[in-house]
């Protein structure tokens, strides 16, 4: 569940960044914010749920 928040609330702020130069761009970053949101789930799940 914790994958699914953070993982969203990274693809929005990176569609959010992108947006303001275009589709593309937009498309890009939130992926990039997903994986970013997957990862920083994956490091609080080991540093906070031992």
């Amino acid at each position: 569940m914790l994958y699914l928040l953070v993982s969203a609330v990274g693809g929005a702020v990176g569609w959010w960044l992108g947006e303001f130069v275009g589709l593309m761009t937009a498309v890009l970053l939130s992926a990039v914010g997903s994986g970013a949101g997957i990862f920083l789930a994956r490091w609080m799940i080991d540093r906070f749920l031992d």
